[in-house]
Order: C-alpha cells, then sequence, then structure tokens
C-alpha cells in the first residue's frame, strides 16, 4: 500500500471504518460475487481502505479456503487494516443484523411464512445485484486484464465457471491461473527469496481441536444444543462456495435424515434469507432456532447461536492465514503467481454476472433495473444503501 492510494483505520478511526462495513452489510444482496461489487465500491473507492487489486487477493485467497467466502474476505480486511481485533469487530458488524433478523424469524415463522408470499417487496433487489456484480466485474477487468496472457486467463476462468457448477472448480481455476502465470513468465529465481513467516498456531489448533473434538462430545453429551453445534461447525469447514452450497447439505442433514424442521419451514427462511442484505450463511441462526423450538426462549436463543457457529472455522481460517499471505505475498513467484490469480478471479466474478443475469430473468424491467444500478453506482454520488432501499420501494410499488 502506498500512503497517497490507501488509507487506515487510524487516519479514520475504527468507528468510521466499521461504519463504512456496516453501510456493506445493509447493501450486500446476490451473494459473494455480488458482495465484492458493494465491497470494492465502499471499501477501496470510497473508504480507500484496500486497493482492488489487493481486495481481489483477498477474494482470491478465501474463494482457496473453506467456509463464507464473502465474510472471510471482509473480515480479512479488517485484519489487514486493524489487526485480530478490529477483524472480529467487523464480523459482528457484518454480520449481527441479519443473524438477528433470521433468529427473530424461527421465533415469527407463522405468521411470517403468511405473510411473505404475498410481498413484492424483494422484487427487484436480485436484478439491483447483478448490477452491483456487473459493475465490479468491468472494474476487476480494467486492472486484471493488462495483455493477452491475462485476457485469456480471464475467458478461461469465465467460460469454466460459467458451465461448470460444482464447488471444486473455484479454487482449481485459481490455482491454474496462478501456476500458468509462472510457467508462461519464464523467469528464475521465483522461489529463492528468503522470508521470515510468524504463524498464529493457536488459531490453527483450535480449529483442530473443535473439528476432532465436537463429534465425540456431541455422542456422549445428551445436549441437542452440543449435536447443533457440531453439526453446524462441521458445515463451516467442509462447504466451499458460500451459502449457495451449504444451504442444500443443511437441508439434507435437517430436514431429511434428522427430521429437525419440515420442507416448508426451511425453504421459508431459505426464501427470506435470500431476499436480504448480508452473508447467506446466517441462514444457520434461523436452522438452530427452528431446531430448538419446543423449550424455553432461552434455550431456542441458544440453538440459534449454535448455528451461528457455521461462520467460526471459516473464520479461525482467516486468523491463521492472513499473517501467512502478508509475509509470502512479497515473493517473486507469489508476485508473479498473482497476475494469473488475478486474472482468473475476474473470470469468476464475469461469470457469476452473466449467471445471476440469466437466473433473474431478461425482462425490459429487470434490465432497467440493473442498468440503472450500474450507472448510479459508477457515478458514486448515491450511496449504496439508498440505491437498496430504491429497490426495494419499486418492488412495492410495481
Amino acid at each position: 500500500m502506498t500512503p497517497d492510494s490507501t488509507r487506515n483505520p487510524q487516519q479514520t478511526g475504527w468507528p468510521g471504518f466499521l461504519k463504512d462495513v456496516f453501510i456493506c452489510s445493509l447493501g450486500a444482496y446476490g451473494g459473494p460475487e455480488a458482495h465484492l461489487g458493494v465491497f470494492i465500491d465502499q471499501l477501496a473507492v470510497k473508504g480507500r481502505y484496500v486497493r482492488e487489486e489487493e481486495l481481489l487477493e483477498l477474494v482470491a485467497l478465501c474463494s482457496i479456503l473453506p467456509g463464507p467466502t464473502s465474510t472471510q474476505t471482509i473480515v480479512a480486511v479488517g485484519y489487514r487494516t486493524g489487526g485480530p481485533v478490529l477483524a472480529f469487530l467487523t464480523l459482528l458488524v457484518w454480520a449481527a443484523p441479519i443473524l438477528l433478523f433470521m433468529t427473530g424469524l424461527s421465533f415469527l415463522y407463522g405468521a411470517v411464512a403468511r405473510a411473505y408470499p404475498r410481498l413484492d417487496i424483494f422484487r427487484f433487489t436480485g436484478a439491483m445485484a447483478v448490477g452491483f456484480i456487473i459493475l465490479a466485474a468491468l472494474r476487476i477487468g480494467k486492472k486484471v486484464v493488462t495483455g493477452g496472457f491475462s485476457m485469456a486467463v480471464l475467458l478461461s476462468s469465465l467460460f469454466a465457471t460459467f458451465f461448470i457448477r460444482t464447488p471444486w472448480i473455484f479454487p482449481l481455476v485459481l490455482v491454474c491461473g496462478g501456476a500458468a502465470a509462472v510457467l508462461v513468465s519464464g523467469k528464475q529465481d521465483l522461489w529463492q527469496q528468503r522470508t521470515k513467516i510468524r504463524l498464529p498456531w493457536r488459531y490453527l489448533i483450535v480449529f483442530t481441536v473443535l473439528a476432532a473434538g465436537l463429534p465425540a462430545v456431541s455422542a456422549v453429551s445428551a445436549s441437542p444444543l452440543a449435536a447443533l453445534f457440531e453439526q453446524f461447525y462441521r458445515y463451516g469447514y467442509l462447504v466451499f462456495g458460500g451459502g449457495q452450497v451449504v444451504v442444500p447439505v443443511m437441508f439434507t442433514e435437517l430436514v431429511d435424515t434428522l427430521g429437525r424442521m419440515t420442507e416448508d419451514e426451511f425453504l421459508a427462511g431459505y426464501g427470506m434469507v435470500q431476499g436480504l442484505p448480508g452473508p447467506m450463511f446466517s441462514f444457520a441462526a434461523y436452522a438452530g432456532g427452528m431446531a430448538a423450538r419446543g423449550g424455553p426462549v432461552l434455550y431456542q436463543l441458544a440453538g440459534a447461536a449454535a448455528g451461528a457457529g457455521i461462520f467460526l472455522p471459516g473464520i479461525l481460517l482467516v486468523f491463521f492465514v492472513i499473517p501467512a499471505w502478508n509475509s509470502i505475498r512479497g515473493i517473486k513467484g507469489i508476485q508473479v503467481s498473482l497476475k494469473g490469480v488475478n486474472a482468473a478471479a475476474g473470470g469468476m466474478i464475469a461469470a457469476a454476472a452473466f449467471r445471476l443475469l440469466i437466473a433473474h430473468g431478461l425482462t425490459v424491467e429487470n434490465l432497467i433495473v440493473t442498468g440503472g444500478t450500474v450507472v448510479l453506482l459508477a457515478a458514486r454520488r448515491i450511496p449504496a444503501p439508498l440505491i437498496v432501499a430504491a429497490a426495494l420501494v419499486l418492488g412495492l410499488v410495481l
């Protein structure tokens, strides 16, 4: 980072940084790829806490890790700019609003499920989210495409991730992009630079102890809450690709296998979280609360908290990996590979834009909302939350 291109919370204050994180949480619709568009606009372009290229590096790094990609990315930004304390506060500010909402939904399921099908308030949020991701793809493309090689990697990643929908394709294209950049460079002595890496092993130890110990605790414990926490923690470290991947896994175990809730109850919560801003992993708070019904209020709240444990393994991995990344990213081989990794990540974002555009329907209304969102964001005159509010109002009016 250079002083004239970025700033840090020492200049703006932690409250200023966390305010920008909160703005991100209010405008982040449409999944990890669309969330990146909000992060670029609020944290890189306006906030200047991180450069766009560095943000893309963090996205690529978190895409290789299991867990909630967008949550890990914004927590990584917090870690880079203020250390582990600010990173933890970033997690709370980013995830708390929708976690609280989904916890409340587990108590009010009956009333909300009856009203939600009649509400069109979320009608245009999908088209709006597409606008965020299209602008992100355009901005990233300008940064990462520097020649024929980077364009070839971007297009290859675009086609691969557009047509292949399995979660493993995302880390694979990133690794292949980095490897291709190293091979094409033809440079010598890329990996001979020595650097001292100090790893915070305590986070990896906690991650491993919980992963190995929770199944045993759940097996010998008579508490359903222990079993719930073990299940959601396991979801958090076994799933790559974000909420769209983890939700089907939850459905198979919580509905089909264990019968902790009905299919209608599950789908009602899933439909609601699709139309709300923030991380889709927050659906776990609803699922945990629903699974713990029938007891005192505090017991159901504990069930929702156990569901929120789905975030824990991914965050522990970020706390372990980011210090190592900060140490090794200066190695010549890593710098060369980043050209391919960033181009591959740009292709992933572009593919997501096309997929979401098609998924939400190529109607005149949706295209107008998407195009209007791109124009308003590019103009940088209207804050993202106001654009979100306008989409919600438009859904009610029409």
